[in-house]
């Protein structure tokens, strides 16, 4: 059944560069988005990029929210660790904290966490863990919303201590048949082909769903769409559906301002 859609947020993970080390375009994707998750220094981001991207964010009108991962910054925090909860309840305070507080410094205002990688991976069907992030959340700030998957154990831990939650669809990423993403060891895992990810965004915005690696529709709502802004098509993805969305009538807008 096709819906009306007048308009979404298009979310983006960035501020993914530290050091000596540059990773993805912030500059040339933050116009197209709605709202950013800015890397906090545990899996990549430093207190400089962090700033940067902050003001980048506030600059373009895009709302902000803490993107803290797995302190793993040689594998991107996409490994799985093993943390304790009164240790990945800390890591949490820590990272979102920071990145609160830089916002606020700069006159801004943190609308959400979203975990990162591995982290976000393990909370989406380990009740415990996600119970023990959202915890983490709601004491640094009870209005925080926390981005996690649709039906996912993350999404039951925040309703069931009352924190707001918003569900996402990932544009770029395979999903199984069961609604889990597709291990990035497996081919095809990462899409990069825009004109793939545009018929996906589209059927997902018209008809709320997502085709599965195996060709199967799989039924999904989500409040935000999400773009990887490592992925190399990054900035192609979001200079063409920002075209689609003009086409198709969608005005972007953050999940906050709904």
């Amino acid at each position: 059944m096709l819906r009306k859609i007048s308009f979404c947020d298009l979310n983006c993970d960035l501020g993914e560069s530290f050091g000596a080390y540059a990773m993805g375009n912030d500059e040339s994707i933050m116009p197209y988005i709605s709202s950013a998750n800015i890397a906090c220094g545990f899996h990549a981001g430093d207190p400089l990029v962090m700033a940067k991207t902050i003001q980048l964010a506030l600059q373009h009108g895009v709302s902000i929210g803490a993107h803290p991962g797995f302190p793993d910054l040689a594998g991107f925090g996409r490994r799985n660790m093993q943390m304790s909860p009164a240790e990945l309840h800390a890591a949490i305070l820590y990272q979102a904290g920071a990145l609160k507080s830089m916002t606020e410094a700069f006159g801004g205002t943190l609308q959400h966490v979203k975990p990162h990688g591995a982290l976000y991976n393990t909370a989406a069907v380990n009740f415990e863990v996600a119970k023990t992030i959202a915890e983490a959340v709601k004491k640094l700030d009870g209005s925080l919303i926390l981005v996690c998957p649709a039906h996912s154990e993350m999404e039951h831990a925040a309703k069931s201590i009352d924190l707001p939650v918003a569900s996402e669809v990932f544009a770029d990423r395979a999903y199984n048949d069961d609604g889990t993403l597709v291990s990035r060891n497996i081919p095809g895992a990462v899409i990069h082909d825009p004109a793939e990810l545009n018929e996906r965004v589209l059927r997902f915005i018209k008809e709320q769903v997502v085709v599965s690696i195996s060709g199967k529709l799989i039924p999904i709502q989500a409040d935000t769409i999400c773009l990887h802004g490592d992925n190399s098509m990054a900035l192609q993805f979001v200079k063409n559906l920002s075209l689609i969305f003009q086409k198709e009538g969608v005005v972007l807008k953050a999940m906050n301002k709904r």
